[in-house]
């Protein structure tokens, strides 16, 4: 099952809550339905037999034929009612309208009996009573009417059970959901804690402001987090010390493959000298990284106080030392400031970091004859751009560049992947916000670093 289609805690205790109630809704409509016609019925039914009595009272006492004037005997019947007279053969004695024949059950039977019946399409309330006639033989009297009104006085009496019933279940659903959602206000400000905290922030999460039932999951949580943070420490401590270690001994090989580069010796001998002196070379310079973003994991760091710095002097210094890279390279290293201070709080070593890297990067992607500019300024806290004019960042790369040994397919270019890697945990521990994106000129790459905000800002210039 994909994630997206797990149920929410809250649909779960909503369906489980009013799955019941919605279906006792159903079945109290029902069996209120079945009761209503019913209650209907029975008085519907008391009166017809009173008329079919009357009916048969008049024929069993009058003289001669007698007279059904239905409108002066029921004044108060509903349009439709229809009756009928029979003997004991079957003929029929007096009636109105058309009912059906009696079957011949009707007539050997004794009881009063009701059904329902239909003509064309008119439904109709049958009654068949069975008395005795004027000259004391049996009489088979039918009375019939609409069912119309029984059904118009069902629905009401229904419709007077199930609307509060309906209402009710509304107001209860609100209550509900009102209460569900106060009721998970705790697991949601514990989710966007969670959501807003940075990837390296591993401190335990606070048991007190989760519910009580969701307090042991919170426990087994920070557990977790506890064994990751001790496995991740364990991690660096173990890249640290065997970058420490390698450092020496490729220092050694590389000075040593130098030292034999320069004896007489066959072409062969020297092209196989200067492949190793560049692959000590890039092994010196990945140890040096990974020496780096040890020292720059916020575990690492944490507890180094950060001091009032000048970004503007720390980058110039930083573009001073590139410049030479910049000339062997044929390449433009430019430096552009406001001419003021521009203060953060911030550990100047890992801001050197931060900028050899940017630099760095920007000077091995840009190709010769091209230009490398760094920017410092302040606008609501001190920024940083490093822009330069070289193939750039494909758009779908852009999201993953800060990740370790995350390289571009087809630069062309060495490189450890750890560069940029090494400016994230720099930002990240300076609070800093990364930016990237396209250079003016719409060729190249332009880093963007903003720092922020401290004390009232930069002095004038």
């Amino acid at each position: 099952m994909e994630e997206d289609d797990v149920p929410s805690l809250r649909h779960r205790l909503v369906n489980w809550l009013f799955t019941p109630l919605y279906l006792w809704l159903l079945f109290s409509t029902a069996t209120g339905y079945l009761a209503a016609v019913n209650l209907a019925n029975r008085p519907y039914d008391l009166v017809l037999l009173e008329r079919a009595k009357l009916l048969a009272s008049r024929y069993s006492h009058g003289q001669g034929t007698p007279s059904f004037d239905l409108a002066q005997l029921f004044p108060d019947a509903e349009g439709g009612f229809l009756f009928a007279l029979y003997d004991s053969q079957g003929h029929r004695l007096a009636g109105s309208g058309h009912l059906p024949a009696p079957l011949p059950s009707d007539f050997r039977a004794t009881a009063t009996a009701l059904r329902n019946t239909q003509i064309a399409d008119r439904k109709l309330r049958l009654l068949t009573l069975h008395t005795a006639g004027r000259d004391g033989n049996p009489l088979l009297v039918q009375a019939a009417e609409p069912v119309q009104a029984r059904l118009d006085l069902g629905r009401s009496i229904l419709g007077n059970i199930v609307i509060p019933q309906f209402i009710f279940i509304l107001i209860a659903g609100v209550a509900v959901w009102i209460g569900l959602k106060k009721g998970l206000e705790p697991l949601e400000r514990l989710r966007r804690q969670v959501a807003n905290r940075p990837s390296e922030d591993l401190r335990p999460l606070d048991e007190t402001v989760a519910p009580t039932e969701v307090q042991p999951l919170i426990h087994e949580v920070n557990a977790l987090i506890g064994r990751l943070k001790a496995l991740m420490e364990g991690q660096r401590r173990f890249v640290a010390d065997a970058a420490h270690q390698l450092r020496t001994p490729f220092a050694g090989l590389r000075a040593q493959a130098e030292l034999a580069r320069r004896e007489e010796a066959s072409a062969p001998v020297k092209e196989a000298l200067e492949r190793i002196c560049m692959g000590a070379q890039r092994c010196s310079r990945l140890v040096t990284q990974l020496l780096t973003l040890a020292r720059n994991e916020p575990e690492a760091r944490r507890q180094m106080p950060l001091d009032l710095l000048d970004l503007g002097r720390v980058a110039q210094e930083a573009a001073s030392h590139w410049a030479p890279e910049a000339l062997r390279r044929d390449i433009d290293l430019g430096f552009e400031d406001e001419g003021r201070q521009l203060p953060l709080k911030g550990d100047e070593a890992g801001l050197r970091d931060l900028i050899d890297n940017l630099i760095d990067n920007a000077i091995r992607y840009t190709p010769a004859g091209g230009h490398v500019t760094v920017r410092v300024g302040y606008d609501q806290g001190a920024w940083l751009k490093v822009e330069d004019d070289g193939p750039g960042i494909p758009l779908e790369h852009r999201g993953r560049v800060f990740e370790r040994f995350h390289r571009i397919p087809g630069s062309n270019q060495p490189g450890s992947g750890l560069g940029l890697a090494i400016v994230r945990e720099v930002a990240v521990r300076h609070g800093a916000e990364l930016g990237l994106g396209e250079a003016s000129g719409g060729r190249g790459a332009l880093f963007t670093v903003r720092f922020p905000h401290h004390g009232d800002g930069p002095p004038t210039a």
